[in-house]
């Protein structure tokens, strides 16, 4: 038994939907092949949940991102290197879009896509259309569960 301790990859991902579509980006994998993913990216130190879905949605697509309630927490481990994720889906409101090119390199561009698109088109994860689905099937839960506990400052 080994005493290193496992760390999953903890990440976000957004849920934004106008009309039938919903905001996705088409970006770079570390193989170097185009997919769609929706905004979504790793948490960051010092920053809440909440805060890296806003942060993530905002370098990738260049639209403000507001989440209103958590669809749901998945744990994913990718087939292709056994990398275990942890993605905690927001849907949210979009507030404006202030930059068509997000700053994020590894973004191509963003898409408004339909649920049927989204089946012919190559995918960054299950997770896509996991999140999508729970989404669709009205799976909400308030943003109230996640809580940040913080120790008090002595001094």
């Amino acid at each position: 038994m080994s005493d290193q301790i496992w760390k999953p990859h903890t990440t976000v991902a957004a849920i934004a939907k106008r009309g039938d579509r919903y905001l996705m980006v088409e970006e770079y994998n570390s193989l170097g092949e185009t997919v769609v993913n929706q905004p979504a990216g790793h948490l960051e130190a010092d920053e809440t949940l909440v805060e890296a879905c806003m942060r993530e949605t905002m370098e990738e697509t260049g639209w403000q991102f507001k989440p209103t309630a958590l669809i749901g927490l998945y744990r994913w481990i990718s087939p292709r290197d056994g990398e275990t994720f942890l993605r905690f889906c927001f849907a949210g409101e979009l507030g404006e879009q202030v930059s068509e090119r997000p700053p994020d390199s590894d973004i191509i561009r963003s898409r408004w896509l339909t649920r049927a698109e989204l089946d012919q088109v190559p995918l960054r994860s299950v997770l896509v259309l996991s999140c999508i689905d729970d989404f669709v099937s009205g799976k909400s839960y308030p943003l109230e569960l996640l809580q940040d506990v913080m120790e008090p400052t002595i001094g």
